[in-house]
């Protein structure tokens, strides 16, 4: 699963991507410097997995990841070809959620490619090329359907009217994540491959003194975005590189402390990009390793056996399952079964975030 970092060039993507990954992609001070798109696989924070390591001391220790992809700034006209349009649309096509950064400090020093500080303009020119290019395919989709709607095909008239609800949206300059749609709706959609039907998390770069409570650039944000179904964070991402830089755990904590902060804003992001993909984890705990599986919300237990190998889903019989609060509060599985704390879960069983899972198959 990929979340995609974008934004107008000089916004603070490439900054951004080099303070989740610890790659050090180009970042300089002018637009397009990012050509082609980075792609770090970044680990998850989460501090149950430390608890865990105490309690069971494993050779190794692998949390989950999520994959970023920084991808090259959009300009006006990019739905037209112009800039780096073409291959940042098709970057931005192959990701699974978006992460759109927005300028919301001013400084003289950082150039701007519209020369004014204005994070809701911004916002709108990246918005309207993408629902641009989101017109585009449903007109080029909508010629066809409507020729085999008029030969009475039922199935051709129920995805006309999908077609047309999401053109007019797109028309009023709105983003198709605004509409809601049924299930069978949603397979229409789904082949569209709608750039602006892909949940958003919106990240306002802000100066550091602005970092725990925003400012008056976040609070326009926030009222812009309000009635669109998408998340907001604030980030001071120049500072975050400089704490990011720093290789001593205590001075980074002192750093975060001078701002105010409890944790580097990068670890909140990557929790949050993860959350925005409908990713869950689960956990698998041995002398060998302690691991944290990635699954969707929503995934049954052979689905997430499935992930560790295709094997265990096949051959799937039942599941073990233990609640992450009852084992650190029990101190260890052996005690866990004699306070009969562990469940034998079947097929039918809808995985929860936390869940410490033993499977037991057959091939």
């Amino acid at each position: 699963m990929k979340a995609g970092i974008v934004g107008l060039p000089n916004v603070g993507k490439s900054t951004l991507f080099n303070c989740l990954s610890n790659a050090k992609a180009q970042s300089a001070n002018f637009p397009f410097c990012t050509i082609e798109p980075n792609i770090g696989v970044v680990n998850v924070p989460d501090d149950r997995l430390e608890k865990l390591e105490e309690l069971v001391n494993p050779e190794r220790v692998q949390p989950a990841t999520v994959e970023i992809v920084d991808i090259a700034g959009l300009v006006k006209g990019a739905s037209k070809g112009e800039g780096l349009g073409n291959q940042f649309l098709a970057n931005i096509r192959e990701t699974d959620a978006i992460i759109h950064v927005l300028r919301c400090f001013d400084n003289d020093n950082i150039i701007h490619v519209e020369t004014t500080i204005d994070p809701i303009r911004d916002k709108e020119i990246i918005d309207i090329e993408l629902q641009l290019k989101d017109l585009e395919t449903v007109e080029k989709r909508l010629e066809r359907v409507k020729r085999n709607a008029k030969t009475g095909n039922k199935e051709a008239q129920a995805e006309l009217a999908v077609l047309l609800k999401i053109q007019e949206t797109l028309l009023k300059g709105e983003s198709v994540r605004t509409l809601e749609f049924t299930e069978k709706e949603e397979e229409f959609v789904r082949i569209l491959q709608m750039i602006t039907s892909k949940p958003v998390l919106y990240v306002c770069n802000v100066d550091d003194k602005s970092a725990v409570s925003g400012n008056a650039y976040v609070d326009k944000v926030k009222e812009a975005i309000a009635d669109e179904n998408a998340e907001i964070i604030i980030l001071a991402v120049g500072t975050e590189a400089d704490i990011n830089e720093l290789d001593d755990y205590e001075e980074r904590q002192l750093f975060l402390e001078d701002l105010g902060l409890e944790e580097p804003g990068a670890s909140k992001l990557i929790r949050s990009a993860y959350k925005l993909l409908k990713l869950q984890t689960y956990f698998t705990a041995g002398v060998k390793e302690v691991r944290a599986w990635t699954i969707n919300v929503g995934d049954t237990a052979p689905q997430a056996a499935g992930v560790i190998h295709t094997d265990f889903e096949k051959g799937f019989i039942r599941a073990e399952v233990i609640k992450y609060n009852d084992y650190v509060a029990l101190g260890s599985e052996v005690k866990v079964k004699e306070a009969g704390k562990l469940s034998v879960e079947g097929k039918e069983y809808i995985v929860q975030d936390g869940d410490m899972m033993n499977f037991r198959f057959n091939v």
